[in-house]
């Protein structure tokens, strides 16, 4: 009988796309150790079970999908990161993969990426848990071909990367935006750029996390990180300590309230 190391061996190597072994993390993150791995393994492992029971009692086959990277407890915040994931195969067995944007070590630049359960969260994990909502039909139906296609998932993609950017603006572009303006152009045809993406989100109601961040902390942040600014808000907000940027517990609240998705599951 196969040990449970050898079981989560075995899990690791059906959930992990063959990208670079490191494709995405922190260049900060901790090195992994054999408990993170395993632990992260475990997690992964949970997710795609319910996953695929969630794919057996309603058909599901995308998912918005979110991870705790980091601790915000000080911004009222639960999560860091979404990303959409989607049902496929693999070797004829049923595997689900994470399509989202990743800032590249710290810098000003990301990219889009296309990974396993496995592998997006194995990323320095700051907690062992997992988010994860059901669009409605024809969300689903609408994202699933743009999951798919690496061009079409990164028609929205703007390289430029800010830890806080401006909803409404496109000079920068965190992974969380990301997620959501390619929602919008995917429901909607005549959303072709960043801004109609953003017209159609508050047209549907969106609303951003608002944080109030100070002059000092932001004066640090922009002198000490290149993937932090603050040029992209408006003075008005941002000298009132008023910065406004997409959280993943946003984007769980505004498509739960828009009925784009359903409630968010917990998987801890």
């Amino acid at each position: 009988m196969k040990s449970v190391h050898a079981k989560l061996l075995a899990i690791l190597a059906a959930l992990v796309l063959a990208t670079s072994a490191h494709a995405g993390r922190s260049c900060e993150a901790r090195k992994l150790t054999p408990q993170s791995l395993e632990k992260g393994l475990a997690l992964a492992e949970q997710t795609h079970r319910a996953l695929e029971a969630e794919h057996a009692r309603s058909g599901a086959r995308v998912v918005l999908l979110a991870r705790a990277g980091q601790d915000l407890s000080r911004w009222n915040m639960h999560y860091s990161h979404v990303g959409w994931a989607y049902r496929a195969e693999q070797e004829g067995q049923p595997a689900w993969r994470v399509v989202h944007k990743l800032n590249h070590c710290g810098s000003a630049e990301a990219a889009i990426y296309r990974q396993g359960l496995g592998e997006f969260f194995l990323d320095d994990l700051w907690r062992l848990e997992a988010a994860w909502s059901v669009p409605s039909a024809q969300v689903q139906e609408s994202l699933l071909p743009v999951l798919r296609d690496d061009r079409r998932a990164a028609v929205m993609h703007q390289r430029a990367y800010n830890l806080v950017s401006y909803p409404w603006a496109t000079k920068y572009q965190q992974s969380n935006q990301w997620a959501i303006e390619t929602l919008a152009a995917a429901m909607e045809p005549q959303a072709a750029t960043r801004e109609r993406a953003q017209a159609w989100l508050r047209f549907k109601g969106y609303e951003p996390a608002v944080l109030q961040i100070r002059p000092l902390t932001r004066l640090g942040g922009r002198v000490s990180a290149a993937n932090v600014a603050f040029d992209d808000h408006p003075n008005e907000k941002r000298f009132a300590d008023r910065v406004e940027t997409v959280s993943a517990d946003s984007v769980f609240a505004w498509l739960r309230l828009s009925g784009l998705a359903g409630e968010p599951v917990t998987i801890r």
